[in-house]
């Protein structure tokens, strides 16, 4: 069967089937991750490396933990705007999506001598749990047109390199057997096997005409949250020294929709609609440390690594295939004749076990403190998602330890490293403050077919007092992805680019203790 092939065409797709269900897709969607926090971290576009005092240093440099001076509690809820706009196919459409999510949840605990205290180097130590989501899955795209025979998913199961027994073992006795897109075709009566003149067996469809119309909605949902415990210490108010342990969750949901309808009255097709649903759920584990160095009371500088994180991750799928019929005449094995009117075909609902090794990060940044007026700073990120891995697990799918060497290989050939810059500012005013913010996040792609740097622009506001504080953000982003619905022989797929714009508010309330 052709499954393997199939899957390694596709760019962002969700045809879940059980053969070879993670792609270097997979590994790039849980890698490719982007600064979360509390509003204040989003306002300033994420770049906390050296600044410090900030929940938000969870997820850049746990070293900074070592500048709160008071502990501290916060609750961040965001809600989410995404719009899509697909091109490359008919007229652009449009598809709006929102979403609520908590962005960031956590609390520090802090002990510090006091400043005429001399008695230990060791000015003060923080520790804290938090809680912040660092990906958002959260996106919904639908294009339609019309397009030829030859680019269509009839022309994908005529590719198929599948024989007769191949799909009756396939099939099974009522269906119960499939796992594959040629299982569906076939178990939906849209493709028999015949033989050419050799005897060799071809897979051939039923007639049908064009132009054909095509429709797809893909909708995904859930995110990435970081759960850390952290703990920072300062040394003589100079130099700042943190580490933090790291385990994400990762929740993703893809449903995917794709139908093809003609409507001659000449031919016995009417529609098909191909309806995929994919569930990931998994957990990481990262550790993280940092350093920050004040070199005088206007500059500081720091830096961070954290390790590769290491996750587990199940994935579960089914799709099904429903086609309609205007009376298909099909020839029975005893050589009867049956009308058919609809067909449904379903895969056995399947589950895969596999564990992810995300790629290595390392920070670098530097901020420039004003006085009691604020703030400027600067952040880079370096991410080579070439050394993303998967692996098979091993009460999993297998326990062949190359089961995955070409997705692996596939990994390496696509993506590089990048460099993720961030930018940001605070300005106080009395108990106000404004925040300005921008980052730009690297292509991790190799090809530079399109551009797919994502860019952000941050801002805020937010209001200070002695116990209390509350903190409002807006982060607006865009990026760009190319998609096919399938990859064929005759590499004549549909071939889509979307372009997607994203605003998150995020609200903090926080108590200072």
């Amino acid at each position: 069967m052709k499954t393997l092939p199939f899957w390694l065409g596709l760019a962002c797709l969700g045809l879940a089937l059980p053969s070879v269900a993670q792609t270097d897709a997979d590994a790039l969607r849980y890698s490719w991750q982007q600064f979360g926090g509390t509003a204040r971290t989003q306002a300033i576009g994420g770049a906390t490396t050296a600044v410090g005092a900030d929940l938000g240093v969870l997820n850049s440099n746990p070293a900074g933990l070592g500048l709160f001076r008071q502990s501290e509690f916060s609750f961040t809820p965001g809600l989410g705007f995404s719009q899509a706009t697909t091109s490359g196919l008919g007229s652009p459409l449009e598809t709006n999506k929102t979403s609520l999510h908590i962005g960031s949840i956590g609390i520090v605990f802090t002990n510090r001598l006091a400043d005429n205290d001399n008695s230990s180097d060791w000015r003060g130590s923080s520790f804290a749990f938090g809680a912040s989501r660092i990906n958002d899955f959260n996106s919904r795209f639908h294009y339609k047109g019309q397009v030829a025979d030859r680019q269509t998913f009839f022309e994908y199961l005529r590719e198929s390199p599948a024989t007769q027994e191949d799909l009756d073992a396939e099939y099974g006795q009522n269906g119960e057997n499939i796992t594959t897109l040629d299982g569906l075709g076939y178990g939906a009566y849209l493709t028999n096997v015949n033989q050419d003149d050799q005897g060799r067996d071809y897979v051939s469809t039923i007639n049908r005409s064009e132009p054909v119309s095509i429709d797809e909605t893909v909708s995904t949902t859930g995110s990435q949250t970081q759960y850390d415990f952290g703990y920072g210490a300062s040394y003589r108010d100079k130099v700042y020294l943190g580490a933090s342990l790291g385990i994400v969750r990762t929740k993703f949901n893809q449903i995917r929709e794709y139908s093809e309808a003609e409507d001659d009255v000449n031919t016995a097709f009417t529609n098909l609609l191909l309806r995929d649903e994919v569930i990931t759920r998994g957990t990481g584990i990262n550790v993280r440390a940092g350093v920050i160095y004040r070199a005088s009371d206007q500059l500081r500088v720091g830096a961070s690594v954290q390790t590769p994180t290491f996750s587990g991750l199940t994935d579960t799928y089914k799709t099904s295939l429903n086609t309609n019929f205007s009376g298909l005449q099909i020839t029975n094995s005893d050589g009867t004749i049956s009308t058919i009117n609809d067909a449904l075909a379903v895969t056995r609902p399947s589950e895969s076990n596999y564990t992810l090794t995300s790629p290595f990060r390392a920070n670098a940044g530097a901020a420039l403190v004003i006085g009691k007026n604020g703030f400027v700073s600067a952040d880079a990120e370096y991410v080579n998602y070439g050394q993303a891995r998967l692996h098979a697990d091993e009460e999993g799918n297998t326990d062949d330890e190359a089961y995955f060497d070409e997705q692996n290989q596939a990994i390496a050939a696509k993506y590089h490293s990048a460099v993720n810059v961030r930018l940001g500012g605070e300005l106080r005013a009395d108990i106000f403050r404004f925040r300005l913010g921008y980052a730009r996040y690297g292509d991790p792609f190799k090809s530079n077919e399109l551009e797919r740097t994502r860019a952000y622009y941050t801002g805020g506001v937010g209001l200070r007092q002695k116990n209390a504080f509350i903190d409002l953000s807006g982060v607006y982003n865009t990026s760009s992805s190319a998609y096919s619905p399938f990859s064929l022989v005759n590499e004549q797929q549909p071939r889509l680019t979307i372009d997607e714009h994203r605003f998150t508010t995020s609200f903090t309330v926080g108590l200072i203790f």
